[in-house]
């Protein structure tokens, strides 16, 4: 018998609010998160936007211990990963195994800003300088080992690292996982800080970020737009918890959605670009709805990858054209990037959070800064105002560095 996975807790920290009622009406008001960077001085460089969380302050989360020991990436995880937990009310449930609880994060990059300052540190002073503690807060899977010990999780952490399509990417294998019998609770999504000098001026070198809007960051991310130049780097944590459907049954659990198809390919094309047709992400999307055991027909929106860079938007839009044919012009799809900023490794677990709500919400969020129409892009982006809309079933939709594929399909649950 097939086991059925469903969501039944999420926490969230992102450039438009932490917590998940703040988040969510942001996104239901279309809240726009990006401004001009306040982390360092980003003067000398061509990208000076960014989608920043609002006055962060570890302090307001943690005790002094924890932050000295932390990367951001890992305290983000820790902050939505808590709210994830006591949402689905597992803080006040005892796991019979604890072989059978796991966390399983996506993350990009790592503690950015730790490498940044111990690099500085290094060439400034000498390698007896470097901090202790760099290694142990900089190496992507600490955001999973955090949390793991943080909530006396004891299964399996694991992380998953597939550049911008990691926190999708970690969702999927989690929820293989959960149906193949090997857990009953995963802790998943992804987390991403690297809004640092060293991080946007990395992504500036290779012409991927956003550099016309400077004077007008709230415009700056336009996902699908005729005038699209770059994405503009967020930050923050999206963490779900999935469940084996009898086991959430069986606590009473609320359940906001079921999780019924995952596909992932790999372009085998190139390292920063898409394929040009978009097979790949064809290829995932039909994966998805195989797994899914769904027609295109049983989905109405789509939560895109939407960078607002000028080769993925429009090849994007032929993927989704090609995979979901003549059905393709009736689907609501939207980039939320426009509010959140591009979060890397986070984005799909922020995403898929959005693509919740917005199942149980009858909600489709907007697509920002839509003005001018381009060509290519010729789909229903939900340009600038959201609306109501009936969604029984719908796929987020993730696209990485070197040629990562991930879709993920979600839909409204039903006791059938």
């Amino acid at each position: 018998m097939t086991r059925r996975v469903v969501i039944t807790g999420m926490g969230v920290i992102s450039a438009i609010g932490t917590g998940l009622e703040t988040f969510w009406n942001s996104v239901k008001t279309g809240q726009n998160g990006i401004g001009n960077i306040t982390r360092f001085d980003a003067s000398n460089l061509p990208c000076r936007v960014a989608a920043e969380v609002k006055n962060y302050n570890a302090e307001d989360f943690f005790d002094k211990r924890t932050v000295q020991r932390t990367a951001m990436f890992t305290q983000f995880a820790m902050i939505a990963g808590q709210e994830a937990w006591k949402h689905s009310r597992l803080d006040n449930f005892t796991i019979a195994d604890a072989n059978r609880c796991g966390v399983l994060l996506g993350n990009g990059i790592g503690g950015l800003e730790v490498d940044d300052d111990s690099h500085r540190k290094l060439y400034d002073k000498g390698a007896s300088k470097i901090p202790a503690m760099t290694i142990p807060k900089m190496i992507a899977n600490e955001a999973a080992g955090n949390l793991s010990m943080h909530l006396g999780i004891r299964g399996a952490a694991h992380t998953i690292l597939t550049a911008c399509a990691s926190g999708t990417d970690a969702i999927g294998f989690a929820y293989d996982r959960i149906r193949a019998g090997r857990a009953d609770i995963v802790l998943t999504g992804g987390t991403e800080s690297t809004i640092t000098e060293y991080g946007i001026g990395g992504f500036a070198q290779i012409k991927a970020l956003s550099t016309s809007y400077n004077d007008m960051p709230e415009k700056s991310c336009r996902p699908f737009e005729k005038n699209r130049d770059g994405f503009v780097m967020g930050e923050g944590a999206g963490i779900i918890v999935l469940e084996e459907l009898q086991h959430a049954l069986n606590r009473g659990a609320a359940i906001y959605a079921e999780l019924a198809g995952y596909g992932a390919t790999a372009d085998a094309y190139h390292l920063t670009a898409p394929s040009p047709d978009g097979e790949g992400a064809v290829r995932a999307i039909q994966l998805c709805l195989q797994d899914a055991g769904l027609d295109a027909a049983g989905i109405q929106y789509i939560n895109a990858h939407g960078t607002s860079t000028p080769t993925n938007d429009s090849v994007e839009t032929a993927a989704i054209k090609t995979a979901f044919g003549e059905h393709a012009k009736k689907l609501g799809v939207s980039s939320t990037k426009a509010m959140t900023g591009h979060t890397l490794g986070a984005a799909g677990g922020i995403e898929s959070i959005i693509t919740i709500l917005a199942i149980n919400d009858n909600f489709m969020p907007a697509t920002l800064n839509y003005e001018e129409p381009d060509p290519e892009c010729d789909l229903d982006y939900i340009p600038n105002e959201s609306r109501q809309a009936k969604i029984d079933a719908a796929v987020s939709l993730s696209l990485g560095f070197g040629g990562h594929n991930s879709a993920i399909c979600l839909k409204r649950f039903s006791d059938y």
